[in-house]
């Protein structure tokens, strides 16, 4: 079976762009959705899930770096965006990641936009390393580029 990269970069871009659009529609400091949620965090797959009921509609994938957490990507079942789904996930994520005293790379843009709007998580953000998620004004402390590359590579070890 032949994956398509450029179709499935070209559909997490889309996807990206439908829950950045519904973060927009609605009061940004309303954090719930109208739906009775479950948050999960599936450590052995490396996601928090969202759940209602038995169905899983929405999850939030990450990666432990160098004692930080990585948050890469959001996506939300079709029938269940623009409905504050994704918007719940994130913030009780954070929560639950303040509450573990780490700190967080952005990978993900509607996690960026998410702190972006909701400030009281930037104190969360790596200041090293950010990530490529996040908003622009959060900008990595200065490090020297070869001391970032170690650091990047020693993460991946």
């Amino acid at each position: 079976m032949m994956i398509n990269l450029e179709a499935e970069a070209a559909t997490r871009e889309e996807n990206n762009a439908a829950l950045i659009a519904a973060l927009d529609q609605t009061g940004l400091s309303e954090v719930e959705s109208s739906w009775e949620l479950d948050v999960i965090n599936d450590t052995e797959h490396g996601r928090w899930v969202a759940t209602l009921g038995a169905d899983a509609i929405a999850e939030l994938t990450y990666r432990f770096v160098g004692g930080r957490v990585v948050l890469l990507k959001t996506w939300v079942e079709p029938a269940y965006r623009g409905k504050r789904v994704a918007t719940e996930l994130v913030a009780r994520v954070l929560d639950a990641i303040r509450e573990s005293g780490k700190k967080i790379t952005i990978i993900c843009p509607f996690v960026g936009e998410f702190i972006d709007r909701n400030p009281e998580y930037a104190d969360l953000i790596d200041k090293v390393r950010p990530g490529s998620g996040a908003h622009p004004k959060h900008e990595p402390a200065e490090v020297g580029h070869d001391e970032e590359l170690t650091a990047f590579q020693r993460d991946l070890a």
